[in-house]
């Protein structure tokens, strides 16, 4: 059984994060929000075939790959930053904390996508209207999970915070998959949500200092293997996390 997610009016975003914590746009809100066609977004897909297989996961697993890039931006201005690792205090990362994670960046022809350069900036606007005006430190993460092992695990660590401002979790694509929820809690309340992403573009954004989140494990649905696409945005104010 899969649970509709509580989808948010574009012009509701703001005032969503502010009230509950979090916000979810259907496809065609994430266009309007983002004042872009959707077909542009979606046109990114084709670079999750070429994702590297995620070599830092503990568990043993092969399940997962992934780039990672990160950039700054301060207003309407975007800078990409030299290529860094992505490090998480054990606070935040329980299994793959502590540790410098070394990914292959994001191709180049994917960050000079119109597409790109308007989500980024379009999420550097939400997070200021949360927060304040001001530079924000933005890290970006295509994944795929597949169920090469049998079974595939969007978030390894459990349910978790990120230490950031702003997640953003886009769905790009699902394919002969089962399970893959989303649940959402409140960090210091009784309340929490549970929903399945299933159409492209569709996109979660939630106040990190509020909310946890997690998503469920992947099976196959019957064939031989499914995959399960998303891309992870976080956005953070003062600088990024590092040791």
């Amino acid at each position: 059984m899969m649970f509709q997610p509580p989808f948010t009016p574009a012009d509701r975003v703001d005032d969503s994060l502010r009230q509950t914590g979090y916000a979810v746009l259907a496809p065609h809100d994430t266009a309007t929000w983002m004042g872009q066609p959707l077909a542009s977004l979606l046109a990114l897909h084709p670079f999750w075939d070429a994702l590297p297989p995620d070599q830092h996961l503990k568990d043993g697993g092969r399940y997962r790959r992934r780039r990672h890039s990160c950039w700054e931006i301060d207003g309407q201005h975007l800078t990409q930053v030299p290529h860094r690792a992505h490090w998480q205090s054990l606070d935040y990362n329980a299994l793959h904390g502590g540790i410098e994670r070394w990914f292959q960046p994001i191709e180049p022809a994917m960050a000079a996508a119109p597409a790109w350069s308007a989500l980024l900036r379009r999420l550097a606007q939400a997070t200021s209207a949360l927060r304040g005006a001001q530079p924000w430190y933005l890290e970006a993460h295509p994944f795929r999970i597949d169920t090469t092992d049998g079974i595939g695990r969007p978030t390894p660590e459990g349910a978790h915070r990120d230490g950031v401002d702003l997640v953003a979790v886009m769905l790009l694509g699902r394919q002969h998959i089962k399970g893959g929820e989303t649940r959402v809690f409140e960090a210091q309340g009784p309340h929490g949500l549970r929903f399945t992403l299933t159409e492209p573009g569709s996109l979660l954004l939630l106040d990190d200092a509020r909310m946890i989140h997690e998503a469920t494990p992947i099976q196959p649905d019957g064939a031989p293997v499914g995959h399960r696409d998303t891309l992870v945005l976080t956005l953070r104010a003062g600088g990024f996390q590092g040791p």
